[in-house]
């Protein structure tokens, strides 16, 4: 007895004792915040759970369960939650690891990762409802003086519970609406409340079935027949086309049956009147299946059987391996069958790309190999998209492919993760935080479920080629072209040259302009880059020299001849083409440089009857902007494809006898210690894509200053050299990847604050950091959104507590620095491993 008493003691003082949560909140807070569980919630909490909770004074958000402990705060009053969103976790343990470790690593919040991470669909937040005071009669509309819109709402309101936001200003036509809703407010007429809006919406599609007794006894259909009787024979039809239709599919859509019995919903409604037939709806994917036929096995060359046995035995001693291949020598068929054996285990496989360009050819590739087991994910996908390829994900769908946001997705079981162009720069997220390198963050990722990692690339970045010489990292190496493909030949064309002897035709020396006559009679593409979209970087005055530049930015806006008018690509800021100079008053305005749209144009002036397609970010907007010119191009409809980076990366087309460069000097003398590296790999990928069948491609590459040395190693395909060379450079100037480098960027809307705040920040880290502090310095460009910006660079040693303390201390002099007078409002970015 005195034992069951002891027991219900114990149960007794467990059910009295307060639990609480610690959460993530969608806001960039330097703390986890904590919330009470009240008793009626305490069974239904989980870690990974999202939960309804009030941050603030009003508003709502759903959080994310990161803790449950029994420990209260000692500076504040948690707040209770107020509601469980889900009865599973959609988070895992790994990825709130992988948060922590990218929280840590790259200085930012667990709030501003989650936000990155979370589709929009799964993050939500208060939706602001428009209500009358609870004791509103009719007498009040005319105890106030309210304007036209004021009436306007409260007779909507009358007439109904409540109003949103967007309902308001639909109602009243008008966007601006806080100015009305502030004088229904301080009249007392009206409350605002916030509730918790869901983003995600299912699809659904509309079904047709049997009503009862139908659906349960067929046999009673005859009964039917009869109830619609002899005259009505677009019924009788109709409930025969559902019979047939219910023969062939296992649920009959209702659109299906509009099809075969040839009527609209005024036909089926009669029948559903009459409780013959009925309508439901069906949750259905937006993810499309695929339809094609699923090839087998592709047989490999002996030198990709080579290639695959050696990154299986250096997977035995190494968690990470680069494979080393020439532009064209099958790196993706390799990545295939490796693929085939993780999946055969029952593991996932994550497939990142650089790029959504690419996305759609590789999709297709691998769609013919592996079927439906494939999912996609970039950022092109809608709210409700994303939201069920999480789901998929975590329901360990064999196969996910993606760009860098991919990594955030839920796995179950990943066995591989696979980097493609490893080297490429738009692996790295500038903007907004967390500002994460998404190749670093996928070998760290393969750690967390002790994974494989393979990078796969024809140029490698030096980081990743130092750690392979340092033994952390295996190598696999493929020289060959698959095939009998062999590289192309390069040849250096001296634009200087040719522009002394006036020979230029525009921007096109006669050689190159000649090279794309010969390779269009000989039947083949042609692919030529250029850098820079748009017509022309400058629009300017030829008499007085005044140019066209942003009103918010420190940059001269790029005409584009499509619109007819000034863009600004850091703010895209619009304005019309000056009739005249503002400043003068001249006619004579002139523009200066090119970009894809002037080259574009120009073709069409010497290659009159060429069909020529443009690919940059002007042309690729929605979903499947980059799929349509590439399948394009794919089919042979277009003979000359322009582009910028865009089509330097992965994209393999079997017709291009020839690629030309436009500007390599453009690349090489871009303020950037990465200037050369990048203009390495940019002008070696994208003479890649020429002659990769059997015939042998031609790569043009125009350029003033001919003695760069990037200039040799490419034209002899010498990455060995550029390596060398480059390391050398970077241990004589201490950069990475001997020094690890952090930049800090101070914005403000005044010129003078800005500096002052850089100057006090960089007083503050000398300090303890010395000669290790580069600035402030102001950057090329000095204002971007009307704020002005200062940067201050730290070079380290490779010592992982220092790193440590740097960032710690960098934190420190950020809260320093909002403590200071006329500094408050100054805004700070924290970018580890920048450029």
């Amino acid at each position: 007895m005195d034992q069951l008493l002891h027991l219900l003691e114990n149960d007794n003082e467990a059910s009295t004792q307060r639990l609480f949560v610690s959460v993530i909140v969608p806001v960039a807070l330097p703390k986890l915040y904590t919330y009470s569980v009240p008793l009626h919630l305490k069974d239904l909490v989980q870690v990974g759970f999202r939960v309804e909770v009030q941050f603030g004074k009003s508003k709502l958000y759903s959080a994310l369960i990161y803790k449950i402990h029994q420990t209260e705060p000692e500076n504040y009053i948690p707040k209770p939650i107020l509601n469980v969103l889900d009865d599973e976790a959609v988070v895992t343990e790994k990825q709130f690891k992988l948060w922590e470790w990218m929280s840590q690593y790259y200085a930012t919040t667990m709030g501003e990762v989650m936000n990155a991470a979370l589709p929009a669909g799964l993050k939500l937040a208060s939706e602001t409802k428009i209500t009358l005071r609870h004791d509103f009669s009719e007498d009040d509309f005319g105890n106030h003086n309210l304007n036209d819109k004021e009436y306007t709402i409260l007779e909507a309101l009358f007439n109904r519970v409540e109003l949103t936001i967007a309902e308001t200003q639909a109602l009243i036509n008008q966007k601006t609406i806080y100015p009305y809703i502030k004088s229904l407010m301080e009249k007392r007429l009206i409350h605002v409340n916030e509730e918790l809006k869901n983003k995600y919406k299912s699809k659904t599609i509309d079904m047709v079935c049997l009503a009862e007794p139908y659906f349960s006894d067929s046999t009673k259909l005859r009964d039917a027949f009869e109830m619609i009787g002899t005259r009505a024979i677009r019924q009788a039809e109709t409930l025969m086309a559902f019979i047939q239709l219910s023969k062939e599919l296992d649920e009959v859509p209702k659109a299906a049956l509009y099809d075969r019995a040839k009527i609209d919903s005024s036909g089926l409604k009669k029948l559903v009147d009459k409780n013959i037939l009925e309508v439901y709806q069906k949750e259905i994917s937006r993810l499309g299946e695929y339809e094609g036929e699923v090839i087998g096995n592709f047989k490999l060359s002996n030198a990709q059987e080579q290639a695959l046995t050696e990154v299986k035995e250096a997977f035995e001693e190494k968690n990470v391996v680069l494979l080393h291949g020439v532009t064209g020598s099958g790196k993706t068929q390799v990545f295939v069958e490796l693929m085939e054996e993780v999946i055969a285990k029952g593991q996932q496989v994550l497939y990142l790309l650089p790029e959504i360009a690419l996305t759609a050819q590789i999709v297709q590739r691998l769609q013919k190999h592996f079927g439906d087991q494939i999912i996609v994910y970039h950022s092109k996908f809608n709210n409700n998209e994303r939201v069920e390829i999480w789901h998929n994900s975590l329901n360990g769908v064999p196969i996910v492919l993606g760009a860098r946001s991919a990594l955030f997705l839920p796995f179950s079981n990943l066995g591989l993760i696979i980097v493609d162009e490893e080297h490429d720069p738009s692996y790295k997220q500038n903007e907004p935080a967390p500002r994460y390198n998404a190749r670093d963050t996928a070998v760290f990722l393969s750690y967390l479920y002790q994974a494989k990692t393979l990078l796969g690339t024809a140029t490698p970045s030096l980081e990743t080629y130092y750690n392979v010489q340092q033994k952390k990292y295996g190598l696999v190496e493929l020289n060959k072209r698959f095939g009998d493909a062999t590289l192309p030949d390069i040849h250096i064309i001296d634009a200087g040259e040719e522009t002394k002897k006036k020979r230029m035709k525009s921007h096109f020396t006669p050689q190159l302009l000649q090279a794309i006559e010969e390779t269009l009679a000989n039947e083949e593409q042609v692919i030529l880059f250029q850098n820079r979209r748009g017509y022309a970087p400058v629009y300017s005055c030829n008499t007085c020299g005044w140019t066209a530049d942003c009103v918010d930015c420190d940059v001269s806006l790029t005409y584009h001849k499509f619109s007819n008018d000034l863009h600004c690509h850091y703010c895209n800021h619009h304005r019309k083409l000056p009739k005249s100079c503002p400043a003068c008053g001249n006619h004579g305005l002139i523009i200066k440089g090119f970009g894809t749209e002037k080259i574009e144009d120009e073709l069409q002036i010497y290659l009159p009857n060429v069909k020529v397609a443009r690919m940059d970010w002007d042309t690729v907007k929605g979903k499947h902007g980059h799929e349509k010119i590439i399948h394009r191009f794919a089919n042979k409809e277009v003979d000359i494809l322009v582009g910028t980076q865009m089509v330097t990366k992965g994209l393999d087309f079997d017709n291009v006898g020839l690629v030309g460069v436009l500007s390599a000097d453009q690349m090489l003398h871009f303020p950037d210690f990465r200037a050369t590296e990048r203009a390495f790999q940019l002008l070696l990928q994208v003479s890649g894509r020429a002659g990769r069948k059997k015939k042998k491609g031609k790569v043009y590459i125009q350029a003033y200053k001919m003695d760069h040395p990037v200039l040799k190693e490419v034209k002899r395909n010498n990455f060995k050299d550029f390596f060398e060379r480059e390391l050398q450079e970077r241990i004589d100037f201490a950069y990475p990847p001997f020094h690890r480098l952090i930049k800090i960027q101070l914005k403000h809307k005044k010129a003078d604050v800005v500096d002052k705040a850089a100057r006090f920040f960089a007083e503050c880290l000398k300090l303890k950091l010395g000669d290790r502090i580069l600035g402030p310095a102001t950057p090329g460009i000095s204002r971007i959104r009307t704020y002005y910006i200062r940067d201050i660079i730290i070079k380290l040693g490779k010592n992982s507590e220092q790193l440590n303390y740097t960032k710690q201390l960098i934190g420190d002099v950020q809260n320093h620095l909002k403590a200071q007078k006329g500094f408050s409002t100054v805004r700070t970015i924290i970018d580890v491993d920048p450029y």
